[in-house]
């Protein structure tokens, strides 16, 4: 009986890549939260 394995990868090819998406999705995420920080006290302002 033959076991399947997953080749081994060169090692630690991708690191910068996923430091870089990483990166891209904290800032979306800030980007985001500020957003909707502005839309909601942009909401109140006009409310008074």
């Amino acid at each position: 009986m033959t076991t399947h394995r997953a080749p081994k990868t060169v090692s630690h090819p991708a690191q910068p890549v996923e430091r870089a998406v990483t990166a891209a999705l904290l800032l979306t995420a800030l980007a985001g939260l500020a957003w909707i920080v502005g839309m909601v006290v942009t909401v109140l302002e006009w409310g008074s």
